[in-house]
């Protein structure tokens, strides 16, 4: 499934996992070099550029742009605060919505308003200027519509459905402990059935309608989902908004389908880091993953929707994985306070 079967694989909830520096990855030649032709974007694992972006960048601007990456969106925050006095880069990109008040809250960024920052869309933007939004990642339920079809059963509609006992042991979903798009389906029911007993209850009918959880978003999609390229036996599972544009059958027929009534939106974001070594090519970075150039190939690189307006989305994503336009959220302040304790309730409610 190209970069979207990568995008998740690291624990999303796993700050007290500190990464080593000489751990992570660099593209380009040598590392963190003092060279004013440089330019150093720090990221998670699954960012991916595509080469004709990359020398668009490279000429028009004269920097080498260079890319280090480390462990998921919560690791890279994590990282992030635990060198802020020190940066391993220049910009850093990738700290989500579930995180970024603690990367706010450590003033690892600066402020800056790049080129392009009036084209956001208010569900996307946020007031304080040291993060600007650079795509979304909708996390919704996904269904094989194959089975449903054979099977003569009305597919769910809403979350509350997967409760029904029509739906029992079909639903495969990954835990919010070790994943990102488990830890936003987790808040999604949070917000969906209220923070107290409601979203509890939720889950209690989920574990006594036999919900398979796994460890990773590749074991729920991959191995448990029967609508993947896997042989699972579940035709329900948490994925992606984008997901079925990879599973486009040789009619050009999608094989799945994400229910936008379920969808939790993630928004991630790209900012200057305080005490960067080359302020003025970070500057042109942040304007460059606004451009059209960047955000037009955001799509198929990493299966994720462009955050400017009037950037289209490709022919076939427009058909099979259109943008979600009512997806859940909660405000990332109070993420911050309840995300550990939240975890902690459900991994209670999931293991006696």
């Amino acid at each position: 499934m190209k970069r979207h079967t990568a995008r998740w694989t690291r624990a999303a909830v796993a700050l007290a996992a500190v990464l080593s520096v000489a751990g992570c990855s660099l593209i380009g030649t040598g590392g963190g070099s003092a060279d004013s032709g440089t330019v150093t974007l720090v990221t998670h694992d699954s960012f991916a550029i595509s080469d004709e972006a990359r020398r668009s960048f490279e000429r028009e601007s004269g920097y080498e742009l260079r890319v280090r990456k480390t462990g998921d969106a919560g690791a890279l925050t994590n990282e992030l605060v635990l060198t802020k006095d020190a940066p391993i880069g220049d910009v850093a990109f990738g700290v989500d919505s579930t995180f970024y008040s603690r990367a706010l809250d450590a003033d690892v960024f600066v402020p800056y308003r790049p080129e392009g920052s009036a084209s956001i869309p208010v569900k996307y933007a946020v007031a304080d200027t040291r993060l600007t939004p650079i795509d979304a990642g909708d996390v919704c339920v996904n269904i094989d519509k194959r089975w449903f079809a054979e099977h003569d059963v009305e597919p769910p509609r809403n979350l509350r459905d997967l409760t029904e006992p029509r739906y029992r042991g079909l639903f495969a979903v990954p835990s919010p402990e070790t994943s990102s798009p488990g830890l936003a389906f987790l808040l999604n029911t949070v917000a969906t059935f209220g923070p107290d007993q409601g979203w509890k209850n939720y889950w209690r009918r989920l574990v006594d309608n036999e919900v398979r959880v796994s460890s990773s978003w590749q074991e729920a999609y991959n191995q448990d989902f029967s609508g993947s390229s896997g042989s699972g036996q579940r035709p329900i599972v948490l994925s992606y908004a984008s997901s079925p544009a990879a599973e486009v059958d040789d009619q050009g027929r999608p094989r799945t389908e994400a229910l936008l009534d379920t969808c939790y939106r993630q928004v991630e974001y790209a900012g200057v880091l305080r005490g960067a070594e080359h302020p003025k090519a970070a500057r042109e970075l942040m304007d460059f993953l606004l451009s059209w150039t960047f955000q037009s190939q955001v799509p198929e690189q990493m299966y994720v929707y462009p955050a400017v307006l009037g950037v289209e989305l490709p022919e076939n994503w427009q058909r099979v994985a259109p943008r979600p336009e009512d997806s859940t959220e909660l405000d990332p302040r109070r993420v911050e306070d309840n995300r550990a304790e939240w975890i902690s309730q459900w991994r209670e409610l999931t293991r006696g």
